[in-house]
């Protein structure tokens, strides 16, 4: 974990957020600023940075959140599809130094991702 990561401190708990999903590898919550009804950022408990930094060593944490997304996504009421994203980068737009995946639906989404 670091130190100053705002994901970091949800995982344990030292902020408050909306949690949907926990286990021994990722943590669920509510996005505070949805772009769509449904909208839930699922993150490693591992820190890692970005999408640049998944690894041999880490992948596992990675694997588990594609596992369990599809529940998560049942779960919410996703049952006409989603969007799953992760920015990467500031160009990107990535705000939080922490891999996240983003699920977002409960809608007809978009067709352009830019």
């Amino acid at each position: 974990m670091m130190e100053n990561c705002l994901f970091c401190k949800i995982i344990n708990g030292e902020i408050p957020s909306s949690k949907v999903y926990e286990d021994e590898k990722c943590y669920a919550f509510k996005d505070i600023n949805p772009q769509a009804p449904v909208h839930i950022l699922v993150v490693p408990k591992a820190h890692i940075a970005s999408v640049d930094e998944i690894a041999s060593l880490n992948s596992e944490y990675v694997a588990r959140i594609f596992e369990v997304i599809p529940e998560i996504a049942k779960a919410a009421g996703l049952t006409n599809g989603y969007r799953v994203v992760s920015n990467c980068g500031d160009d990107a737009c990535q705000t939080v130094k922490h891999l996240h995946f983003h699920i977002i639906g409960g809608r007809q989404l978009a067709g352009e991702m830019a």
